[in-house]
């Protein structure tokens, strides 16, 4: 904790000298954060600090907790930029357990690599390509996540190269230190690599295609996985919203000859906007991991779940979310060894800048 609040002071001072001083020097340095506060009921829970081991964000039963409280900074000066991010809550604790580093959200410098600024390369900590939905609470359509983004990476590491080709093509190529790390469980294994493709047809409509490749271990061992992300985001007008998507993986498992085993999920979520101040989203979503890939489980693990969810928005940065979300499998996959799980989740948020 020692070492984490004197990098804390660093990097406050170092920001605000660079904002004081070097504003002249035409560096601009911009400061950001987020802060999501929550309470959450499990039904099914009777014992469980969290509400399922598969959940990691707004994941505390029965206790008023921070999700995520985020504190950034942006400096640019020409052609060069550089981000570092501060974060600390229960989002953390859950997806950082098994990293030295927990207190970063994000530290990456990039460059722009021509005058037009259409091809980009950045190395360090970043947020993951992979997904529609982010830590950042207020950008999604619900207030949980649903299960296909609980389980694939939030955070990356590595080098990532963008190219804007024009305004409805971009493309990247990542090498990373593998799903979700900061630091290499193994340095014998190469790299993994990524794509994205973002396809944007008309202003109000967006294809995002993600992909993975890497070692990962996998019963003990470090075997080859292939993984793709695909969604559609749609605004079909002033009131209502719709994301579509669909994750596919394969994983390589000597235990079974040289084979490989899959996961999948498909997901659709549809917002519709009240009025000014009050929007509706509701969720359905199924996800299959039988041979536990990605969710550690006694049992083969596949659930379907509902849930729906109404925002108050205080103003364009301030949201209170209300949340209920029910999941249902064959097998005993809850706490409390049930086939089903009932929740409800509020949160209160607020983005400044």
């Amino acid at each position: 904790m020692g070492n984490n609040r004197v990098l804390f002071f660093l990097f406050i001072s170092c920001f605000c000298w660079a904002q004081d001083t070097l504003t002249n020097n035409k560096v601009n340095v911009d400061f950001s954060g987020y802060m999501d506060g929550y309470y959450a009921y499990d039904f099914n829970n009777s014992t469980q600090l969290t509400k399922q081991p598969f959940f990691y964000n707004h994941n505390r039963h029965n206790e008023f907790n921070i999700n995520i409280a985020l504190f950034r900074g942006v400096i640019t000066y020409e052609n060069i930029y550089a981000k570092l991010s501060f974060q600390a809550g229960t989002y953390v604790d859950d997806n950082y357990s098994n990293e030295r580093i927990k207190n970063i959200n994000e530290a990456f410098l990039g460059v722009y690599l021509d005058a037009a600024k259409k091809h980009t390369l950045e190395m360090g900590i970043f947020s993951s390509y992979i997904g529609f939905e982010s830590a950042i609470t207020g950008t999604n359509l619900t207030l949980t996540r649903s299960i296909l983004a609980e389980n694939s990476p939030y955070f990356m590491t590595g080098l990532k190269y963008n190219y804007n080709v024009s305004k409805q093509w971009m493309f990247s190529g990542l090498l990373t230190n593998g799903w979700q790390r900061i630091a290499k469980p193994n340095n014998s294994i190469p790299p993994s690599f990524g794509t994205q493709i973002v396809y944007k047809p008309s202003e109000t409509s967006l294809l995002n295609w993600s992909t993975f490749v890497g070692k990962e271990n996998y019963f003990g061992a470090f075997e080859m996985r292939y993984f793709s992300n695909f969604y559609w985001d749609t605004t079909w007008d002033s009131k209502w919203r719709t994301i579509i998507g669909f994750d596919f993986g394969l994983q390589k498992r000597k235990a079974l000859n040289e084979s490989y085993v899959n996961w999948w999920s498909p997901v659709l979520i549809t917002q519709y906007t009240i009025s000014s101040k009050w929007q509706t989203a509701a969720r359905l979503e199924y996800y299959q991991d039988k041979h536990n890939v990605i969710i550690a489980q006694t049992n083969p693990f596949s659930t379907y779940g509902y849930s729906l969810n109404f925002d108050y928005l205080f103003n364009t940065k301030a949201k209170f979310r209300v949340e209920a979300r029910y999941l249902a499998a064959k097998e005993p996959l809850f706490y409390d060894n049930t086939n089903d799980n009932f929740s409800i989740t509020t949160s209160l948020s607020f983005e400044y800048n």
